[in-house]
C-alpha cells in the first residue's frame, strides 16, 4: 500500500514579515517560501494523490478557522488558506497569490500550530498517515507558554512530526546566530525550542539552513522491483534428478535514471475553454487551464496517378515491415515476422563457470542485478547461500542463461557471489554479458614500442616517451589523486567523490528549472546549483597542491600553446607553403578539381576548396556541393540516404563558416527548405528537414558562428519552425 502523508505549512504573513534583515535584499517572508514553495512543489511533481497538503496563515488581516468560528477565544488572524488536500498546479498558483504580507500583528503561533493540528486529526482520523506540521516564521509576535505541555502531549498523541524552521533563528550545531536580536525574538525562540524539545518527533532549525539545503538534490525513492520470479536451475531438473533447482527473485541494483520527459500540449485561446484535442478526444486539461493534451495522428500515403493529387491514403493494416538488403528492401508480412522469432521460454540456467581471473571486466553490458531467494523459502535460502560461498570458495563466477518471460530475447548473465563478508548480505550479482556481435574489435599500434617495416621493435623513438616524461606523468597523476583528498568532520581523509553525492546535473537541473517554473511562470530561471558543478572541473586545492608537477609535465613534455588558424583574404584560408617554395601540385602532376561526383563527395568538395584560387570557383563548389545533397534526397527510398545527405549539408556549412562566406550556404538551405516543404524531391521528405536538418543543427549560419552572416539567431529560430 502507498505511504500516505499529511502536511500542514504554518506561514507567517505578519507586517514584520516584509521586513529585509541581515543584508538580505529579499524579505523575510520571500526568504522563507523558498523553502516552502520548494517542499510543494516537489509535492505536485511526485502527482501522489496520497501526499496531501494544506496551508494556515498567521497574522493575516481576515480570521478563517473552525476554533474561531466556534466561539474560541486566541485564534484571531488565523486563516486556513488551503484545506488538506491533493496539490495541484492550479492550487499551487492561487495559493502564490494569497501569500503577501499583511499589516495584522500579535497572532499567536501556538494557536496556529493547534489549527494545523486539528486539521489533521479531521482530515486523518485514526488511519495510517505520516502527520507533518511544519511552521515558518520570524517569531517577532508574542507567544504565550502557558500550554505548551497540553499542546506537545496533544502532538505526540497524535503522531504528529513538529516542524519550525525560523527567519534568522539561533543554531549552534550550525553555527549561524543573529546579531542584535531583539529580547521579544529571543523569548519566542526559546518557547518554540522548548515546545520542539517535548515533542518526540520535532525538529527547530535555522532558515538559512534550510535554504542552502534546497540545492542538495533530492533522489526520488524508488521502490524494489522484482524483474524474475522463477527457478535458478543448473541442469534440467524435468530430466535429470540430479539438477539443482533453486527458487530465486531477481530486482535492479543499479538502472539508469532517465531526465524528466515533456508531454505535447496546446495553449488555449481562451482561459477554460476547451481545445480541439479536447473537443475530438474528451481528454481533460493538464494541471490548469492554460494547456490541453494533444492526441498525435499520423496517416500513410503512397504516390498513386489516378488518386486525386497524385496520392492515396493506405490503412495501417496494409502495411509491412520491410528489411534492407543491400540495395533493396526485403518486406516482410506478419505471418513471416512471427516465424523470425525466437521461441523462447521463462528461465534462468546456469551454463558453467569461469575462474575469476579470466573475466576481464571492460566487457560489463548493461544494468546490474541482484539475486536473492524467494521469500519465506528455507530451502531456497539454503541452496543459494551454498552456492554462493562455493563460488566464493572456488574464486569462480557462473554464467547463466536468462529470459525474463516467454518469448523475450535471452541474455548472457555473469553471477558474482556476495557471500555477507563486507556487508553482510547475501546475494549473487549479475551483468550482462556481450554476445559476439556487440564487442567491438580494433587493433591499434602499440604505446611501449614502434614496430618498423620490417617487424623490428624499436624501444626509443621520438614517438615514444622517455623515462623522464613516464616519470613526470606518473608523478602528476599521484599528485591528483582524489580517492582521499576530501576530508570528514573530524579532519580525516575521505573519498573526494562517494557515489551518494555525486548527481546528474541533467535530471536535477531539468527538475530545479520545472519547480522554478511552476511557481513563478514569469521569474527568471536560475543558474544551476553548485553542487551540480561540483565535479565538472578538479579542485581548485588540488590543481594548487600539483602545481609543481603539473609544471614539470609541462616542462618535460615541452607542451606548447597551438596558435588559432589563421583566415587568407577574402575569406579564403592561407594555403600552406612548403619552405622550398616549390609547387608541389605541378611536380606531382596533379591537376585542380573542377567537378564532385556523389560517390566521393566530401573528399573532393574539400579539395576543390583547398584549391580555390576565387570566389567563383567556390561558388561553383558550393553549388555542386548542392546538387548532391538534392540528389541524395530526391532518390532516397525512404529514409535511405537522409544520413548521407546531412552529413555532405554538415560539412558543406563547416566550410562556409571557415571561409566566411556564410550566404552561400544559406542561400542553398532557404531553397532546400522550399524544395522539401513543397514535395518537389520525389514526394514527402519533411522527416529529412526536421530530423536531419534541425535536429543535426544544420540550420542558417548566424551571426555568432560568422561575423559576416547577415543572419541573427532570432531570424534562424523563426527560419527552422
Amino acid at each position: 500500500m502507498a505511504d500516505k502523508e499529511a502536511t500542514v505549512y504554518i506561514v507567517d504573513l505578519g507586517e514584520s514579515m516584509a521586513d529585509c534583515h541581515n543584508g538580505r535584499d529579499e524579505s523575510d517572508l520571500d526568504y522563507g517560501m523558498r523553502y516552502v514553495w520548494d517542499r510543494i512543489s516537489t509535492t505536485v511533481a511526485a502527482s501522489r494523490k496520497t501526499w496531501t497538503v494544506g496551508v494556515v496563515g498567521m497574522n493575516t488581516e481576515e480570521t478563517d478557522n473552525a476554533q474561531d468560528n466556534e466561539g474560541l477565544e486566541g485564534y484571531e488572524n488565523i486563516s486556513v488558506l488551503q484545506n488538506i488536500g491533493p496539490m495541484t498546479m492550479s492550487s499551487l498558483r492561487e495559493l502564490r497569490s494569497l501569500i503577501q504580507p499583511s499589516h495584522s500583528y500579535g497572532c499567536d503561533a501556538i494557536s496556529a500550530i493547534v489549527v494545523a493540528l486539528s486539521m489533521i486529526e479531521k482530515f486523518t482520523k485514526k488511519l495510517k498517515y505520516n502527520r507533518r506540521i511544519i511552521l515558518v516564521t520570524n517569531a517577532e509576535s508574542p507567544i504565550e507558554d502557558d500550554a505548551l505541555g497540553d499542546v506537545a502531549q496533544r502532538l505526540n498523541n497524535s503522531g504528529v512530526e513538529l516542524i519550525i524552521i525560523g527567519v534568522d533563528f539561533d543554531d549552534r550545531d550550525y553555527g549561524f546566530k543573529e546579531e542584535d536580536k531583539s529580547r521579544a525574538k529571543a523569548k519566542n525562540e526559546k518557547i518554540l525550542r522548548k515546545l520542539v524539545e517535548q515533542c518526540d518527533n520535532g525538529v527547530f532549525g535555522t532558515m538559512a539552513q534550510a535554504v542552502e539545503e534546497l540545492s542538495i538534490p533530492r533522489i526520488k525513492p524508488v521502490r524494489p522491483f522484482k524483474s524474475y520470479d522463477g527457478p535458478l536451475t543448473l541442469g534440467d531438473p524435468s530430466k535429470y534428478p540430479s539438477a539443482l533447482s533453486i527458487h530465486v527473485e531477481r530486482y535492479f541494483k543499479t538502472k539508469r535514471a532517465p531526465p524528466p520527459s515533456a508531454s505535447t500540449v496546446v495553449v488555449n485561446s481562451e482561459l477554460g475553454g476547451l481545445s480541439q484535442s479536447q473537443t475530438i478526444d474528451g481528454d481533460t486539461e493538464m494541471g490548469g487551464t492554460e494547456f490541453s493534451g494533444v492526441k498525435h495522428m499520423r496517416t500513410y500515403r503512397v504516390n498513386d496517378p489516378n488518386a486525386p493529387g497524385g496520392k492515396r491514403d493506405v490503412e495501417f493494416e496494409d502495411l509491412a515491415k520491410g528489411y534492407q538488403y543491400g540495395r533493396t528492401v526485403v518486406p516482410f508480412s506478419e505471418s513471416d515476422f512471427t516465424v523470425t522469432k525466437l521461441d523462447t521460454k521463462k528461465s534462468f540456467t546456469i551454463l558453467g563457470f569461469i575462474p575469476c581471473s579470466s573475466y576481464n571486466q571492460f566487457i560489463n553490458l548493461g544494468e546490474t542485478g541482484i539475486i536473492v531467494a524467494q521469500k519465506q523459502n528455507e530451502e531456497a535460502e539454503l541452496g543459494l547461500s551454498a552456492l554462493i560461498h562455493a563460488l566464493h570458495e572456488l574464486e569462480s563466477y557462473a554464467v547463466a542463461r536468462y529470459v525474463q518471460k516467454d518469448d523475450a530475447q535471452p541474455q548472457l548473465f555473469l553471477l558474482k557471489p556476495n557471500p555477507a563478508i563486507d556487508d553482510e548480505f547475501e546475494c549473487l550479482y549479475d551483468v550482462p554479458l556481450p554476445f559476439a556481435e556487440d564487442v567491438r574489435s580494433y587493433q591499434f599500434p602499440p604505446l611501449d614500442k614502434v614496430l618498423t617495416a620490417t617487424g623490428n621493435a624499436i624501444k626509443e623513438h621520438r614517438l615514444l616517451p622517455s623515462e623522464d616524461l613516464q616519470q613526470a606523468m606518473s608523478d602528476f597523476v599521484d599528485a591528483m589523486d582524489i580517492s582521499a583528498f576530501d576530508v570528514d568532520d573530524e579532519g580525516k581523509p575521505v573519498q573526494y567523490a562517494p557515489i551518494d553525492e555525486t548527481y546528474n546535473p541533467t535530471i536535477h537541473r531539468m527538475n530545479q528549472a520545472i519547480r522554478a517554473r511552476a511557481v513563478d511562470p514569469e521569474c527568471p530561471i536560475g543558474p544551476p546549483a553548485e553542487i551540480l558543478l561540483r565535479f565538472s572541473k578538479p579542485p581548485e586545492k588540488l590543481i594548487e597542491h600539483a602545481k609543481s608537477e603539473i609544471d614539470a609535465l609541462i616542462d618535460t613534455a615541452e607542451i606548447k600553446k597551438v596558435p588559432a588558424k589563421a583566415q587568407g583574404r577574402r575569406g579564403r584560408k592561407e594555403p600552406v607553403k612548403p619552405l622550398s617554395g616549390l609547387d608541389i601540385d605541378s611536380l606531382l602532376g596533379e591537376t585542380k578539381r573542377t567537378t564532385i561526383s556523389a560517390d566521393n563527395a566530401i573528399p573532393e568538395f574539400k579539395q576543390m576548396l583547398a584549391t580555390a584560387e576565387d570566389d567563383a570557383t567556390i561558388e561553383d563548389a558550393a553549388k555542386q556541393m548542392g546538387q548532391v545533397v538534392r540528389k541524395l534526397i530526391q532518390d532516397s527510398f525512404a529514409d535511405l540516404f537522409y544520413a548521407r545527405a546531412a552529413e555532405n549539408l554538415g560539412v558543406m556549412r563547416e566550410e562556409m563558416i571557415n571561409l566566411e562566406v556564410p550566404g552561400l550556404y544559406n542561400k542553398f538551405l532557404t531553397g532546400l527548405k522550399k524544395s522539401i516543404l513543397s514535395g518537389e524531391l520525389n514526394g514527402d521528405r519533411r522527416e529529412m528537414w526536421f530530423k536531419h536538418v534541425i535536429g543535426g543543427r544544420l540550420g542558417l549560419i548566424t551571426l555568432d558562428e560568422s561575423e559576416v552572416s547577415k543572419v541573427t539567431a532570432e531570424e534562424a529560430k523563426k527560419f527552422v519552425v
